[in-house]
């Protein structure tokens, strides 16, 4: 991408992301091309970070280890449904992954639960998200049964008006009385250590090394 075309899109990206600055956008947008590598750009397809890549990213980088919820992480970001994260949809989608309000973590966070995006998240969804958070006991003769047992404790605790599904009305409202509920059906957000590592490493002001 030429000088021009790049500034054009940085401005742009920055006008329109209010989590980042335009030293920001521009590191993002030059490690997305980094790890979109040159090889897609000359074969004239689609510019963008496929599942694979960005599952990678996700497990490499922030430490996801749970393949259902790293599927939805990527529907999350991919806005269009075309099977590549483009260089706009991955600012727009780390600005709230990094950087999000609460009320953008939320919508976030429940658009990843809600595993076949009917706007609920279902006792079944509940069970398998739950499922393979936790470990299984080799003594355990049924281990289904104690997850189950989970899934209901959590509805008592989440649905608020007892339809035995979450909207997100229940889920916000559950969130707002205890913030740690943002994550209950397993981690969609990067924890505090990779975060900063991932900052610190991504957004380097190349100037500070000239004193040296």
């Amino acid at each position: 991408m030429n000088r021009k075309k790049l500034q054009k899109l940085t401005d742009t990206l920055t006008k329109n992301c209010k989590h980042f600055n335009k030293f920001e956008v521009n590191c993002l947008i030059n490690l997305f091309y980094n790890l979109v590598g040159e090889v897609t750009e000359r074969q004239g397809i689609t510019i963008g970070l496929d599942r694979n890549a960005f599952r990678n990213i996700l497990h490499m980088t922030f430490g996801m280890t749970d393949d259902m919820i790293m599927d939805r992480v990527f529907r999350g970001f991919d806005k269009d449904n075309d099977g590549y994260v483009n260089v706009s949809e991955w600012i727009y989608g780390l600005s709230v992954f990094l950087r999000g309000t609460l009320e953008e973590k939320m919508k976030y966070c429940f658009e990843v639960f809600d595993l076949n995006g009917d706007g609920f998240i279902s006792k079944e969804e509940m069970f398998h998200m739950l499922k393979n958070s936790l470990l299984k006991q080799p003594s355990e003769e049924d281990p289904d049964e104690g997850i189950k047992d989970l899934v209901e404790i959590t509805l008592k605790k989440m649905d608020h008006d007892h339809d035995g599904k979450l909207s997100f009305t229940d889920y916000e409202q559950a969130v707002r009385e205890e913030t740690l509920l943002l994550e209950a059906f397993g981690p969609c957000l990067p924890d505090p250590k990779s975060h900063m590592e991932f900052e610190a490493q991504v957004f380097k002001d190349p100037n500070e090394f000239n004193d040296i």
